[in-house]
This record gives C-alpha cells, structure tokens and sequence, in this order.
C-alpha cells in the first residue's frame, strides 16, 4: 500500500517518524506492543511497557527512540537519530494492544526520504528554492493511522 505520510531528512539530522492512533482514552503501555519495521526487517521493537532492543536490527541500535510518556495518549512516533542514506524506505507502525481488548490492532505506514549532508554548499547543484522548500516539507507533522493485522501475523514473532 501507499505510505499515509512521507517525511524528508539529510544525512546526520534526527526525524521523527509520525505514528499516532484514534482510540479515545488513555491506552495501557504494559498491555502493548508496538513495531516499527520495514518489510520483515524490525527498526524499534517495544512490548508489556518496555523497549526490546534485542529484536532490533543493528543497523538500528542506539538510533531509534519512543516517547514513551506519550505512548498511553497514543503517540507511537518513532525518534531516529543520526539519520544515513540507508535510512531511506517506508517505514511501518503496527500497534496491537493485548489484555482487555486483544483485538486492537492499528497501522500506519511512513515514508523516509534522506537526502545527502546537510552541507549543501558543497553542492553547487540544488538550488536556494530546493533548499528551502525540502526544508519546510520535513517540519510538516505527519499524521496519518491505518487498520490492518496481516504483517503482525507474518511477522510471527508472538504468538
């Protein structure tokens, strides 16, 4: 599917990815867990109130951040530091709450365009116009939300 939101970074920068959900209260962080992935490949795995970074690709190690006081009102962006060429992909959100309601499940999909080092002098070739409106683009908020429960199946990581 087509990505809810897309978001732009240079090399270097940190960029928060947007995930934010629908349900009205105030959601149970022991009984969640939350991936963010690309296809089969986890960048932040968060499970019953903690960070697992054991799941995690290296390639993602000490690079990704939740905010996890926010997790109870439903935000589920994802903080990435130290952001690389490699970074860019369409990352996917997938919130599936456990205990009382087993059955909520939301996702969303982002996707991450980095472009090379912020040191654009360097680079005769973009333009002051370019510059500024890439620039503005990534301080857009993204916002966007998805149900859907298959890659929780595939990924198969809990039963």
């Amino acid at each position: 599917g087509q990505p809810d939101k897309t978001c732009n970074a240079s090399v270097g920068d940190t960029v928060i990815l947007p995930c934010t959900t629908t349900s009205p209260g105030e959601l149970n962080p022991s009984n969640s867990r939350l991936y963010w992935q690309i296809d089969s490949l986890v960048v932040h795995f968060f499970h019953s109130g903690q960070d697992l970074p054991a799941f995690q690709n290296k390639r993602y190690h000490g690079r990704t951040s939740l905010f996890l006081d926010q997790i109870k009102h439903g935000n589920f962006s994802l903080k990435l530091s130290n952001v690389q060429l490699l970074d860019t992909a369409t990352y996917t959100c997938i919130y599936k709450q456990t205990g009382d309601h087993p059955n909520t499940t939301q996702k969303s999909k982002v996707k991450l365009i980095v472009s090379g080092p912020s040191s654009a002098k360097k680079t005769p070739l973009l333009s002051e116009h370019s510059k500024i409106s890439s620039r503005s683009s990534a301080e857009v908020p993204c916002l966007a939300m998805l149900l859907s429960f298959h890659l929780l199946v595939t990924l198969g990581v809990w039963h």
